[in-house]
């Protein structure tokens, strides 16, 4: 080897090395944010729960409330449709959206499940209503811890997950007009199975997701918003598939 091809070799190594060293600083600064906005999406997770238990338990026992709801189908069903409505145009819109403005829609959409949801205390005793309720923190949270340690690609399951979430919906339809308990049992079974394998899938596409932001800025925590509102889907679908099958009717 020449001398010049020496220091040209020397160079190289140099660059190379300060290039990893650029590369290892840059992931460690993106990494920095992603701790404080999973906490952000846990918190806002567990206050929209909150709001709505609040909210369906109030209802429940007001008889006055719960027989207007009940009673008056535009109220009914103008919440589900507002529910859809709102998470479509969050989901839509959130590049546009001021992060008080979302988080404001995502606390509306929490208050209107829990207005639909109120009906379940008619249909189930309040005591299995709180056993499946604490099946399923338990069942969300070990799914959870899965996704976000787990050094296995879940991504490589969506399109699995989403074809199951779209034919359980079409099966719901359909069982609308059947009116088979039977049917209902088995849908309801794989829907827990769906949304546990949900839970980990999400948990660890936001931990991605979140790994890509440097700070707090204000985009960082509407990622975290829309983070949460998904978890909170997984979450309340969980419950009412558990409690179709472990729930103790009236």
């Amino acid at each position: 080897m020449t001398e010049e091809e020496f220091y040209r070799s020397l160079n190289q190594s140099s660059v190379n090395t300060n290039e990893k060293a650029f590369v290892t600083s840059r992931d460690k600064e993106y990494g920095l944010a992603m701790p404080a906005l999973m906490r952000k999406v846990y918190v806002w997770m567990a206050l929209a729960l909150a709001l709505t238990g609040v909210t369906a338990f109030g209802i429940a026992a007001s008889p006055t409330l719960m027989l207007t709801i009940i009673s008056n189908k535009v109220i009914f069903y103008g919440s589900m449709i507002g529910e859809i409505a709102l998470v479509w145009y969050i989901s839509a819109r959130l590049q546009t959206l001021s992060l008080s403005t979302a988080t404001m829609l995502f606390i509306l959409y929490s208050i209107l499940n829990g207005v639909t949801m109120s009906v379940i205390f008619l249909a189930f005793t309040f005591s299995s209503i709180a056993k499946v309720f604490f099946i399923t923190a338990g069942t969300f949270g070990v799914m959870a811890v899965i996704g976000y340690t787990t050094k296995t690609d879940l991504s490589k399951f969506g399109k699995i997950l989403l074809m199951g979430l779209i034919g359980i919906i079409i099966a719901s339809v359909v069982n609308l007009f059947l009116k088979s308990n039977g049917f209902d049992m088995i849908v309801s079974y794989i829907g827990v199975l769906l949304f546990t394998g949900l839970t980990a899938y999400d948990v660890q596409a936001i931990k991605k997701l979140l790994m890509t932001q440097s700070d707090m800025s204000e985009g960082a925590q509407k990622l975290a918003l829309i983070g949460a509102l998904n978890l909170y889907l997984d979450f309340i679908n969980l419950f009412l598939y558990l409690l179709r099958i472990l729930g103790d009717r009236k």
